[in-house]
């Protein structure tokens, strides 16, 4: 295959094959943990959009370098220098996206991993992939649209579950429960999940956006109204002493003390 390369940030590089396929790849290029920042999700958002009015892609490949797809905000660091608004705009301009995305997680897809994965029409899991919205256990509300895009894949009460508890699911369980679509080898997943693209790229590409309008409906606008909604909640979360703990504890890797203030 031949790649030309068409977005590339610090965070994410995305190439488009002029040799046939039709299959872009969109990969975050900060590992190990490609951890979540406005960096890596403008990327993306960035690159989809290039694509978007690319016509050599009629599917894309979203995969991560690293052990992990995405394991979430990095707790360790310092203060983010991005506002949530700017965030989950560029979330809403993912969604927006009109090509299908096929995702391959490996290792982590945490918090606001998870929601990124999710935006994708289908996830290949590795068996030791790690699917948690982990937002409770850190005493804050989920974001990213996850409102919309965890029931709509697994439904109203496992992704009350999922939500509550902030559990970790590996790969086979992430299949039963509809958060992952194919469950394959690690070293053969990025093979699986880009042939899959391109069998989706063999059929006529008007065709399948087409189809994947009226299947997606209205989900970015949807999207756009749940992060609005998420962030409020979000803002008088990150004010209580319980998110201090929650996020210490992530961050020190033991067990949070939550008080209710």
């Amino acid at each position: 295959h031949v790649n030309n390369t068409i977005f590339e940030n610090s965070a994410v590089r995305a190439t488009v094959d002029i040799d046939g396929d039709h299959v872009a790849v969109v990969e975050l290029t900060i590992p190990p943990n490609n951890f979540f920042s406005l960096e890596l999700i403008g990327g993306v958002a960035d690159a989809f959009e290039a694509l978007d009015v690319d016509d050599r892609c009629r599917s894309i490949l979203l995969c991560a370098d690293g052990k992990h797809f995405c394991a979430g905000a990095d707790f360790t660091a310092d203060a983010s220098g991005y506002t949530t608004e700017e965030l989950y705009a560029a979330a809403a301009r993912i969604v927006d996206n009109t090509k299908p995305v096929v995702a391959a997680i490996q290792g982590a897809a945490i918090g606001g991993g998870l929601g990124l994965a999710l935006t994708a029409d289908f996830r290949f899991a590795a068996p030791e992939a790690r699917f948690s919205a982990n937002f409770a256990r850190l005493g804050f509300h989920h974001g990213f649209g996850l409102s919309v895009t965890l029931p709509r894949l697994v439904g109203p009460q496992a992704a009350a579950e999922l939500l509550y508890t902030g559990r970790r699911v590996k790969g086979e369980e992430a299949a039963a429960l509809g958060l992952a679509d194919r469950v394959v080898p690690l070293n053969e997943l990025r093979a699986q999940a880009r042939s899959f693209a391109g069998e989706i790229a063999k059929s006529a590409p008007l065709a399948v956006r087409s189809i994947r309008a009226t299947l997606r409906g209205d989900l970015a606008n949807q999207v756009r109204a749940a992060t609005a909604h998420e962030a409020t909640e979000q803002e008088w979360l990150r004010k209580t002493a319980d998110f201090a703990e929650g996020t210490r504890a992530m961050a020190k890797r033991h067990e949070p003390t939550f008080r209710g203030a």
